[in-house]
Formats: structure tokens, C-alpha cells, sequence
């Protein structure tokens, strides 16, 4: 994603359903791209979050 894109959920606090989500892709294994679009967040907030709940999120070789 090119800098200066702006997301339409900017700053926007999780919410809890959001947080069971991305625990529940993380430990499925899934890459940060995939899960920061199905939660329809940035990459670098999904992963501040996921860093937040001591989640490790797999990284793509």
C-alpha cells in the first residue's frame, strides 16, 4: 500500500469482535497481509495490535 492512501477506519479503536478475529487468524498461521485485509485494517496497526496481545503473526518467506 503507497504511502498517503488513506484507510476509511483511520484511528479507529478495535473492537472486541475485531480482537477475537485477528487472535483467531494469528493462530491460524496467517500472513499479516491477509489478515490486515480481512479486517479491513493497515498492516501496521494489525501488527502494533497483535504485538499489543503478545501475538506472534507469521511472517511469509
Amino acid at each position: 500500500m503507497a504511502r498517503g492512501e488513506t484507510f476509511e477506519r483511520h484511528r479507529q479503536p478495535w473492537t472486541a469482535d475485531e480482537i477475537q478475529k485477528l487472535h483467531t487468524l494469528a493462530k491460524k498461521g496467517m500472513a499479516l497481509k491477509a489478515i490486515a485485509k480481512a479486517l479491513k485494517r493497515s498492516e501496521e496497526s494489525t501488527r502494533d495490535r497483535a504485538k499489543a496481545d503478545g501475538l506472534s503473526i507469521a511472517k511469509l518467506r
